[in-house]
């Protein structure tokens, strides 16, 4: 039984607890804790990082620690613990946006497109001088006092026909089942 060659720091042979001073723990424990952190933080400058921190705590601490090897791997596990959590949080804020597409989903898409087709080929079938309003408006981007100089109208005429336009394709859209601008 190698165990009872060797005993765990803070034990004697025969089972009697008996702390150990500080120099005797770190040279004990240093690198099984050093190999514990790695395994929790996959990285081995973290893991010397928190095990240092550990031991300055545990410095700190001394005199009210009783079990300073269990101290030192639960303090390790917390730190590193904490190390992951803050490096999670820290690379999910910066890379949010990397995360979101800014193009829309496949179907969204694809029905959009769809709502798009339909629209145009609603305005293709109106009357030459609604669709003239329309175009006007939405593909040259008047105003109603500029389309009306452009058509002869009065700018009350150009909003009423406009609006009695829109609502027309708007219905005719709902009655092949397209909702929304998303389609």
């Amino acid at each position: 039984m190698a165990d009872a060659v060797e005993s765990p720091v803070g034990c004697l042979p025969g089972g009697d607890a008996v702390k150990p001073d500080f120099r005797e723990v770190f040279a004990a424990e240093e690198s099984p804790l050093l190999r514990f952190g790695y395994g929790l933080t996959g990285q081995r400058e973290t893991a010397e990082d928190i095990v240092q921190d550990a031991f300055l705590k545990l410095h700190t601490h001394w005199d009210d620690v009783s079990n300073p090897r269990a101290w030192l791997f639960r303090c390790v596990r917390n730190l590193a613990l904490n190390h992951i959590r803050d490096t999670r949080k820290e690379i999910m804020t910066e890379h949010d946006d990397e995360w979101e597409s800014q193009q829309p989903e496949p179907d969204e898409a694809a029905a959009r497109m769809e709502a798009v087709g339909t629209l145009r080929l609603l305005v293709s079938e109106l009357q030459p001088q609604e669709r003239e309003l329309v175009s006007l408006k939405y593909h040259e981007n008047l105003k109603y006092e500029q389309i009306g100089e452009r058509t002869g109208l009065s700018v009350g005429n150009v909003g009423y026909k406009l609006h009695h336009v829109l609502k027309g394709l708007a219905d005719a859209m709902r009655r092949m089942g397209v909702d929304s601008p998303a389609g």
